[in-house]
């Protein structure tokens, strides 16, 4: 079985969001846009606001899934955080970024890589 590549980011982001349900979390949004940018999921721990980056790959041949997070992708993330926060009236509750990489090969069983409190620096 081979993947289109939008088929497997979806089958990636449901697995994610599954993953952080069974870890308790709650899902608050799916696929947020603001202006041309996006994150993948908004998700609470009780705690905290999470915006989670999700990676999904069928193979690591052209590197592993969270290498492709990039300062480009990073700076889009904090504005869409930012839209996300202010449309909620949530501006000033505690927040973090994750990323959570899947490697999916089509002859096997997913592997999810879940990487909390990634902040990378300011942009």
């Amino acid at each position: 079985m081979t993947y289109i590549p939008h088929e497997l980011g979806r089958r990636g982001e449901a697995l994610a969001a599954t993953y952080l349900e069974r870890k308790g979390w709650r899902i608050l949004d799916r696929n947020y846009r603001f202006e041309r940018a996006e994150v993948d999921l908004v998700a609470t721990d009780g705690r905290e606001i999470i915006f989670v980056e999700v990676k999904t790959r069928a193979s690591d041949q052209m590197g592993y899934p969270e290498e492709a997070v990039t300062a480009r992708k990073r700076r889009q993330l904090y504005r869409v955080a930012e839209a996300w926060l202010q449309e909620r009236r949530m501006w000033g509750s505690p927040i973090r970024f994750d990323i959570i990489a899947i490697l999916w090969p089509p002859k096997g069983e997913p592997v999810v890589e879940h990487f909390e409190d990634a902040l990378w620096e300011a942009p």
